[in-house]
């Protein structure tokens, strides 16, 4: 018995050639369009009279290695704010959404109280709201409170209200006759939200999530106003000592390095939402 090969017709074949014709020339503007972008940064940045003098300030390589031990150890720091601030706002925000979505006239102190909070938070800037829990509650209690508490408090309180209003944004968005077909099947309040509202909405919000994940990473930063010797205070010891500012690009390179795969991560999540929605529109 002999096999059929499949063979594909010459309309086909020209597809794929035009297909492989516009990669190769996609291929070809990319590496041009680097090889400008990178003459025009020579001779904007690198051909500059004070390049080298910037050079020295901010790029010395013997100045970052010898910063690089005491940054790091102040960058884990920032990296256990980070840790504990995730949890405390995640179940923080779910709270504040779940009573700002409460049905009923009985909830509406709940609902306005929530409302409030939101309102204040997302309006007061981060580096107050630190300064306000780090000076201000060692002082209520008349005793002395690790940093690292104090700051996952202030963040906590500032994204959770940034936060909340993402997750009510996207339990809002699943359609009313979602839950009034889960409640005609006899399920609850709590088990409608939990097996039928958040599983949807959980899709809508999570590139907004992972933005405000992005930009609590760099926020963990402003702690050191408060005292703590995270990596941007300790960047600015070692500055005091060598009388250069390369200790601040060596931060800044700890912050991008944590901050990279996460929004790598939150555009293939968005890519990927995007190709399911418009799934079979695309003819």
């Amino acid at each position: 018995m002999s096999a059929d090969i499949h063979q594909p017709s010459a309309l086909e074949q020209e597809r794929r050639a035009y297909r492989a014709r516009q990669s190769i020339r996609s291929v070809l503007i990319a590496v041009i369009s680097t090889l400008v972008f990178a003459v025009v940064v020579w001779l904007t940045v690198v051909n500059t009279p004070g390049w080298e003098s910037v050079r020295r300030s901010f790029f010395d390589p013997e100045t970052a290695w010898q910063s690089l031990p005491r940054v790091w150890e102040g960058f884990l720091l920032n990296l256990q704010v980070l840790g504990l601030s995730v949890i405390t706002v995640a179940i923080g925000a779910t709270v504040i959404a779940l009573l700002r979505t409460l049905r009923g006239a009985v909830f509406f102190p709940l609902r306005a109280l929530a409302a409030g909070y939101t309102d204040v938070f997302r309006g007061i800037p981060l580096i107050i709201v630190l300064y306000l829990v780090g000076f201000g509650i060692p002082g209520l209690l008349n005793e002395r409170i690790p940093p690292v508490i104090l700051g996952t408090a202030a963040i906590t309180i500032t994204y959770s209200a940034y936060v909340s209003e993402v997750i009510r944004a996207g339990i809002e968005a699943v359609h009313p006759s979602q839950r009034l077909a889960a409640r005609a099947m006899g399920l609850g309040y709590a088990q409608t939200l939990r097996l039928v509202v958040m599983p949807q909405a959980l899709r809508k919000m999570t590139p907004p999530l992972m933005n405000d994940f992005v930009a609590m990473q760099k926020d963990v930063g402003l702690v050191s106003v408060i005292g703590a010797v995270d990596a941007v205070r300790a960047a600015q010891i070692e500055t005091s000592l060598s009388y250069n500012f390369t200790p601040y690009i060596v931060a800044a390179v700890l912050f991008v390095l944590l901050a990279i795969p996460t929004i790598r991560l939150a555009d293939w999540w968005t890519a990927r939402l995007q190709r399911r929605e418009q799934m079979g529109s695309i003819l």
